[in-house]
């Protein structure tokens, strides 16, 4: 499984972890919005062919190309061991409802509906499901078990299917395509970025780093780490400076590079730090200054280990800069996985990746039908 479709490992993306160079020539007034800190970047020289920086993209390529086959356990697999919490609370809770029953009946329903909204699916999904097998039942389509799991199984898959849409990067034109990564403290931003720029690189793209994060203690060093690991640059500056001359710098230096991708980190904030949000329309508003189309995606990483906080997040930073897609990590980590229904009925976007693991391979695009089977814990 691919986020997109592979091209030759890219050569030619100097790893150097450093600021553009500035100087006398720097052009401070590039952006009103950007601090005087904010230059032209110059292009670094190209890799040999057959340099470290190549041999970084090949081995990154095949680590993530690599799906693992045989005895070893493939990405349905860790998917299923990824939301496992989720599906012991779902999955076995609905195990237990239909246990020793040859038929169901209106209370049946009833149990499942608390399950449901237990594991956050959301009062939306719910009642629309509910509904829909209350008809069913009626109808003497909803007879048995196993039917409701069918049935459960196919109405969870509807409401989600139309929401499940990787990342699309364009083959050619204009470069670079930035995302924008944005989120709240602990959300994982830093490492969707650095996975994401794992995939890119091994998938032949030239990637760029922005460390936009310039608040929290060692994110920056962070961020680094997984250029250093990818053979990606970061542009950086020190802790404390202005995040939108960070960002400014940093598309400065990937349209100086012809970078193929510019991945900006942010700092987390809660949703309802009206000063935080106002810095983040900033730096959307320099990135538009240089690039009237940029960013290309804003990117919303949300902890879906937070429940209905993570909606009141995501629809918090919808209306202050507007989402194009999102993320949703640690879905490992809670038993309320149902979260992605709640998330999608509300904000109609879709969810890029999902996260189930610590892994390279833990972060993947989101597939609904894989996604509801694992969460019940059997298929129709």
């Amino acid at each position: 499984m691919f986020f997109f479709r592979r091209k030759r490992p890219a050569a030619g993306v100097s790893a150097d972890t450093t600021s553009p160079d500035t100087g006398p020539d720097a052009s401070p007034d590039a952006s009103p919005d950007a601090s005087p800190a904010a230059a032209a970047a110059t292009p670094t020289a190209e890799s040999a062919p057959s340099g470290p920086e190549t041999r970084a993209a090949e081995a990154l390529a095949a680590q993530v190309e690599a799906e693992p086959v045989g005895n070893r356990t493939g990405f349905f697999g860790r998917l299923k061991a990824g939301i496992a919490r989720t599906r012991e609370a779902l999955g076995e809770g609905i195990a237990r409802i239909v246990s020793g029953r040859k038929r169901l009946d209106a209370e049946s329903l009833e149990d499942l509906e608390a399950l449901l909204l237990g594991a956050d699916v959301g009062l939306e999904t719910t009642s629309s499901v509910i509904a829909e097998l209350t008809n069913r039942l009626k109808r003497n389509e909803l007879q048995d078990p196993e039917a409701l799991y069918r049935g459960l199984a196919d109405l969870l898959t509807a409401r989600l299917v139309g929401y499940a849409e990787p990342l699309e990067l364009p083959e050619q034109g204009d470069r670079p395509f930035v995302i924008l990564t944005i989120g709240v403290n602990g959300a994982g931003k830093t490492t969707t970025i650095g996975k994401l720029a794992a995939h890119y690189r091994a998938a032949g793209r030239s990637v760029l780093l922005a460390a936009g994060d310039t608040f929290r203690a060692a994110a920056v060093q962070q961020l680094q780490a997984w250029g250093e690991r990818n053979a990606v640059p970061v542009i950086a500056q020190p802790q404390g400076a202005d995040p939108a001359s960070v960002v400014h710098d940093a598309l400065s230096a990937a349209q100086a590079r012809n970078i193929d991708i510019l991945i900006a980190d942010t700092a987390g904030r809660l949703h309802t730090q009206s000063n935080l949000m106002d810095e983040l329309k900033k730096v959307k508003r320099v990135l538009g200054k240089l690039d009237p189309r940029a960013p290309h995606e804003t990117l919303l990483v949300i902890d879906g280990t937070a429940g209905q906080n993570a909606l009141a997040q995501a629809l918090k930073f919808h209306e202050a800069v507007g989402l194009s897609g999102m993320v949703v990590t640690k879905l490992d980590g809670t038993a309320r996985g149902g979260i992605v229904f709640a998330l999608v009925d509300r904000l109609k976007l879709p969810i890029r990746y999902i996260g189930v693991g610590e892994a390279l391979e833990d972060l993947r695009p989101f597939e609904p039908a894989a996604y509801v089977e694992a969460m019940l814990g059997r298929t129709g």
